[in-house]
């Protein structure tokens, strides 16, 4: 099967960023168990969104994914996560919102609950197989197909 991939923004556009880690407790409570980080782009002009399984989290993993998911000149939307620094020197609009604080920033507006909420249906969804790492870049790939033909 090929997949075609399609970079989400462009100038106009805004995109909102986060990455987050999908895994369980057993039966719901105790230590977490081991994970996989996720990161992932929600396009609020359309809906679309991408998620990737990455092993860091570094700057340099994740502008490796932005460049690759997201078109220039996007105004992107994040979180203050010290790895998105340099978006603005990379060719995007780059605007946070600090979560300590607000979770909608009160001056200018700006919030990333979209993305955040992107992440509820295949956290909710994951059966045990997603949870294997062979699996795992397979159910992210349904996930991104369904939501994007909205079955």
């Amino acid at each position: 099967m090929v997949i075609k991939k399609v970079k989400l923004g462009g100038y106009g556009h805004t995109v909102e960023i986060d990455e987050s880690k999908f895994w369980r407790r057993k039966h719901h409570r105790g230590h977490r168990v081991e994970g996989q980080w996720v990161f992932g782009g929600y396009e609020r002009e359309t809906g679309n969104v991408f998620m990737v399984p990455v092993e860091k989290r570094d700057a340099t993993t994740l502008l490796h994914v932005i460049k690759e998911w997201i078109k220039p000149r996007t105004t992107i939307i994040s979180d203050c996560w010290k790895a998105y620094n340099t978006l603005n020197n990379e060719g995007y609009v780059h605007m946070t919102v600090n979560h300590s604080l607000h979770f909608k920033d009160p001056e200018t507006g700006v919030h990333s609950n979209s993305i955040e909420t992107s992440w509820r249906h295949p956290k909710a969804s994951m059966s045990n197989y997603c949870r294997k790492k062979k699996f795992f870049p397979g159910y992210l790939a349904k996930h991104m197909f369904t939501k994007h033909c909205r079955i």
